[in-house]
């Protein structure tokens, strides 16, 4: 008693309010965050830990700590962004960080092996774009240091990683190549999927396509942080998630990653 009942608005003419409702498009994951998960649960399933460090690094971290001390010749590959900031003590100028190295030396810095960590991140290079080249890019890179690690467990770990994200049947190339921060230092690459290492046009008639660089970790980065490098070897690496995507998914432009351009990211699901 005393209660009113609702008013029910009667529907417009001709809805028939018993169909099904429309449906809600769904999004889905950009293929530069479907290739980090990917490179992540890989490593993760050797026992790789995943760490995150700043995108704003200190030179030293980004350049000294690595074996690139200033005026050395290999600052020229890594050209960046440097911020108008200075700490109180002075001579420790900031950049946007080049790679996600510095976050290696980081860990070494609060840990005693073992040591095996990946860094995902978002890496800034001046440069100019083209279609293998971006200003913007993303890398994830690796340390492994424990005591007798030697090259053999470099190249298994690698050639691991590249069966799960390439496929059983990929077949794998290591050479010697140059890192400051390495040595000895090698490129790795794999054969190419789309002539099955014959030569074509995508990998150059080489029958390769590079995929990352790596090397055993320089005695002088490990003494930097307090290791004992007579009781402790290890190994590192770096790859270039856009490029890995690229090759995954036979996308022959970087820049098409990030034009957000719907016709070409609905292809990945």
């Amino acid at each position: 008693e005393g209660l009113r009942l609702a008013q029910v608005s009667k529907p417009p003419s001709g809805v028939d309010i018993s169909l099904p409702g429309r449906p809600v498009p769904m999004g889905r994951l950009h293929p530069v965050t479907q290739t980090f998960r990917d490179i992540c649960a890989a490593f993760q399933s050797l026992g790789f830990e995943v760490v995150e460090g700043p995108e704003v690094e200190w030179d030293y971290y980004n350049f000294e700590a690595l074996n690139i001390p200033p005026g050395h010749a290999a600052r020229d590959m890594f050209s960046t962004f440097w911020v108008d900031y200075t700490d109180d003590r002075g001579g420790h100028p900031m950049l946007l960080r080049t790679h996600t190295s510095p976050m290696q030396v980081r860990v070494m810095e609060k840990t005693q092996p073992p040591v095996r960590v990946i860094v995902p991140g978002q890496v800034f290079r001046y440069e100019a774009t083209d279609a293998t080249h971006e200003a913007v890019f993303h890398q994830v890179e690796g340390l492994a240091v424990d005591e007798s690690i030697t090259l053999a467990d470099l190249k298994g770990t690698l050639y691991e990683v590249a069966r799960l994200l390439f496929g059983e049947e990929r077949k794998a190339r290591f050479r010697c190549t140059y890192f400051p921060f390495v040595e000895p230092g090698v490129d790795m690459a794999i054969d190419c999927a789309v002539c099955g290492g014959e030569g074509c046009r995508v990998c150059s008639g080489t029958g390769w396509l590079e995929i990352l660089g790596a090397g055993m970790v320089h005695p002088d980065v490990l003494s930097r942080v307090g290791y004992d490098t007579r009781r402790y070897t290890g190994f590192a690496f770096g790859m270039g998630v856009e490029r890995i995507a690229m090759l995954r998914h036979g996308i022959d432009d970087i820049r098409l990653f990030f034009q957000n351009d719907l016709r070409f990211l609905r292809q990945f699901r």
